[in-house]
C-alpha cells in the first residue's frame, strides 16, 4: 500500500475540459469575483465612513462583508487559474489548506448569521433597552465565539484528514478542495472522517439554522402583537436583507454540504452558489434593501461630489 507521501498533488478536475466552455467560464467568474471584491471593500468602506451606520447591526455587516471577501478569496483565485492551465493541479498540503479555511469561513458565516438574527430578535423586541443589551462588548465577544468555533470545527477535521494515506485515483471532479471530495480519494478507512464531518456539520451548520429559526419566531410573534400596520411594516422591513441572505446561504450550503453523497451537477451548482454567487449578491441585497444604507450611500456621494466641486 502506497503511504500519504506517494500522492504530491491532486488534479481538480473544475466545471468543464472543453477550452471554449473554459474560455467563457474564466470571464464570467472572473467578472464575478472582482465584483465581489468591489462590492464588498465599498461596503466596509461605507459602513465605516458613514457615523449613522456605526450601530450593532451594521457591525455585524461589516464583519460579513469582510467574511464573504475571505470566502470567496479561498476557492475563486484557484478555480480562475485551473480554467486556464491544463495540469490543473494542486498539492495535497495546498488543497487541504483551502479545505480548512473553505469550512473555517463557511462555519464562521452561519454563527454570524445567527448572530444577526438574535440581533434583530432584540432590536424589535426591546427597542428601548437595544443599546444597552448589545453593547461593544457583547458584539466583539460574539464575533470573536464565531471565528473561534468554525477555527476548532475545521481544525479537527483537517487534523484528522491530515493522516489519511491517499494512494487512489487522484481526480477531484469538482473545482475546489472540500472535504467530502476528498475521502473518494483515500484507501484508508475513512469511516470516522465522515462521522465526524457529519456531526460537527449537523451540529454547526443544523444548530446555527435552529438559532436563526428561533429568533425568527420570536420576531414574528412580536411583530403580529403590533397593532398598527406601518409598524409591522417597518419591523418585518429591517430583516428582509438579512433573511434573503440566510435563505440564499443555508439553501445552497445545505444541499451542497451535508448531501455529498455524490458529486453530480446539481452539487457543483449548489457549491457555486453559496462559494462564488453569495459573496458576490450579499452587498447588493444589503444596499438594495436597506433603506439606511441606501441614504447612507447617498449622503457619502454626495460629499464626495460636492468635495470636487
Amino acid at each position: 500500500m502506497k503511504n500519504h507521501s506517494a500522492i504530491n498533488e491532486f488534479v481538480l478536475l473544475g466545471l468543464s475540459i472543453d477550452p471554449h466552455i473554459q474560455a467563457v467560464l474564466f470571464v464570467l467568474f472572473l467578472l464575478i469575483y472582482l465584483l465581489t471584491l468591489m462590492g464588498n471593500f465599498l461596503m466596509l468602506l461605507l459602513l465605516r465612513a458613514d457615523f449613522h451606520l456605526h450601530t450593532p447591526m451594521y457591525f455585524f455587516l461589516r464583519q460579513l462583508s469582510f467574511l464573504d471577501l475571505c470566502h470567496s478569496s479561498v476557492t475563486v483565485p484557484k478555480m480562475l487559474e485551473n480554467l486556464l492551465s491544463e495540469s490543473k493541479t494542486i498539492c495535497v498540503e495546498s488543497c487541504l489548506a483551502q479545505a480548512f479555511f473553505v469550512f473555517t469561513t463557511g462555519g464562521t458565516e452561519a454563527c454570524l448569521l445567527a448572530v444577526m438574527a438574535y440581533d434583530r430578535y432584540v432590536a424589535i423586541s426591546s427597542p428601548l433597552l437595544y443599546g444597552q443589551v448589545m453593547n461593544n462588548q457583547l458584539c466583539v465577544g460574539l464575533v470573536w465565539a464565531s471565528w473561534s468555533l468554525a477555527f476548532v470545527d475545521a481544525l479537527i477535521n483537517i487534523l484528522l484528514a491530515v493522516n489519511l494515506d491517499y494512494c487512489e485515483d487522484q481526480i477531484i471532479p469538482h473545482f475546489s478542495c472540500e472535504l467530502p471530495s476528498l475521502f473518494p480519494l483515500s484507501c484508508s478507512d475513512t469511516s470516522t472522517n465522515f462521522m465526524l464531518l457529519l456531526c460537527s456539520s449537523v451540529l454547526h451548520f443544523f444548530g446555527t439554522f435552529v438559532m436563526i429559526a428561533s429568533s425568527y419566531a420570536c420576531i414574528v410573534s412580536t411583530v403580529l402583537s403590533i397593532s398598527s400596520t406601518s409598524g409591522r411594516s417597518k419591523a418585518f422591513s429591517t430583516c428582509s436583507s438579512h433573511l434573503t441572505t440566510v435563505i440564499l446561504f443555508y439553501g445552497s450550503g445545505f444541499l451542497s454540504y451535508l448531501l455529498p453523497t455524490s458529486v453530480s451537477a446539481l452539487e457543483m451548482i449548489f457549491s457555486l452558489q453559496y462559494s462564488v454567487i453569495t459573496p458576490m449578491l450579499n452587498p447588493l441585497i444589503y444596499s438594495l434593501q436597506n433603506k439606511e444604507v441606501k441614504a447612507a450611500m447617498g449622503r457619502v456621494f454626495r460629499k464626495y461630489f460636492d468635495s470636487l466641486l
